[in-house]
């Protein structure tokens, strides 16, 4: 692996820098209070390409590797983590599940739109009973003959309103099991598709997640993504490479903590000195830089693996469990430097701890992440 970013990976890191601290930092405070989802900065991030940032040219994508996409991640989550759950959602299940698995008349259709930022899309596994388990869905669609009659709920959706196409996964087969299950591409506009109330939760208020509910929604055959049954595998292919973008969140939100506690060390005075002076705050400083290196360090080995063509289940495992929990570390002693001030939305460490919370629980629990990664070691 080389260490050493390309002239044009650093160049996407500087746009989504800039991006980040001209679009986004302004206003960040109050979209988190006011639980409004940034949905002008969304569609300027999609008209810059960061929406479909892997995606094929011909798809309407901008070509680039997954190592730009860690780097453009972290910039992003450093100032706004709701903007950037939604930009991973698009990015790492939608459309990259789109343009590996689509039909060709799949990715005209829907990639397209999706991947040049026309619109946005969300990935609907999660169910009241089942949380992440594909095994155990409950929501259906029923093979009659020219299409499929959805009927079901999914909640914990990110972009569940926002978006106009929506990557189902339901069970057709109920007596083969994880066999039985497929993946459909359904249109929020079709009948019988209902949008829930938007959660009130603790952190990533900006982005907008619902419950979708279907009733007798008719999801034509051609709708349907792979085989007969593909559906559970669909879904393990897809939640492997999202973990990578909910990694690189982790790491832009403690990324983001430690650039703010450092620039604080450097201004807070105490005992006649600067804070950063003090030995207390300075170790502090100097693990969380240990912390936060190493997850980017994992997040990119994990990159670099899906840009190899080579395995990547476990170090995307690895790096969304380790990144995840230095993001709740990192924040916490962030605050804890800021001291009062910590506690206060204007300084916006108190947002990135609330924020990091998310990242132990979708795309899989910590607890999930363990599995994978035991499961694989005890081979």
């Amino acid at each position: 692996m080389n260490f050493q970013f390309t002239e044009e990976q650093l160049m996407i890191q500087k746009a989504a820098r800039d991006f980040a601290q001209t679009e986004l930092l302004p206003g960040v405070v109050e979209r988190d209070d006011q639980q409004k989802f940034p949905a002008e900065q969304i569609k300027k991030l999609g008209e810059l390409g960061f929406m479909g940032m892997m995606v094929d040219p011909k798809y309407g994508g901008a070509g680039m590797d997954t190592v730009s996409y860690v780097l453009a991640m972290e910039e992003i989550s450093k100032v706004d983590a709701s903007a950037s759950v939604c930009m991973s959602v698009n990015n790492s299940l939608v459309c990259w599940g789109l343009e590996k698995f689509g039909s060709e008349e799949q990715k005209q259709q829907y990639l397209v739109p999706l991947a040049s930022g026309q619109a946005i899309g969300a990935f609907l596994l999660s169910e009241p009973e089942a949380g992440s388990d594909a095994t155990s869905q409950r929501t259906t669609a029923e093979d009659m003959g020219d299409y499929y009659l959805l009927n079901g709920v999914k909640n914990w959706i990110t972009n569940g309103n926002s978006a106009s196409y929506y990557l189902v996964i339901a069970q057709t087969h109920a007596d083969k099991g994880h066999k039985g299950i497929n993946a459909f591409i359904v249109e929020k506009a079709w009948d019988g598709v209902t949008v829930g109330a938007k959660e009130n939760k603790m952190g990533i208020r900006g982005s907008d997640t619902h419950t979708i509910m279907f009733q007798d929604v008719k999801v034509p055959k051609a709708n349907r993504i792979g085989e007969d049954g593909f559906g559970f595998s669909f879904a393990m292919k897809v939640l492997s490479g999202g973990r990578i973008g909910i990694a690189s969140q982790a790491l832009g939100i403690a990324s983001g903590a430690l650039e703010l506690a450092t620039k604080y060390s450097k201004e807070r005075k105490a005992f006649g000195k600067e804070i950063m002076h003090h030995q207390a705050i300075a170790f502090k400083l100097a693990d969380m830089a240990t912390d936060v290196e190493a997850a980017r360090l994992l997040c990119l080995k994990a990159a670099w693996l899906k840009d190899q063509h080579e395995n990547y289940d476990v170090a995307s495992a690895t790096a969304k469990l380790f990144a995840s929990q230095i993001a709740q570390t990192v924040t916490n002693e962030a605050v804890q430097i800021h001291g009062g001030y910590g506690y206060v939305k204007e300084f916006h460490v108190e947002r990135l701890m609330r924020d990091a919370k998310i990242t132990q629980i979708y795309e899989g629990t910590s607890e999930v992440q363990k599995i994978v990664i035991s499961r694989n070691l005890l081979k």
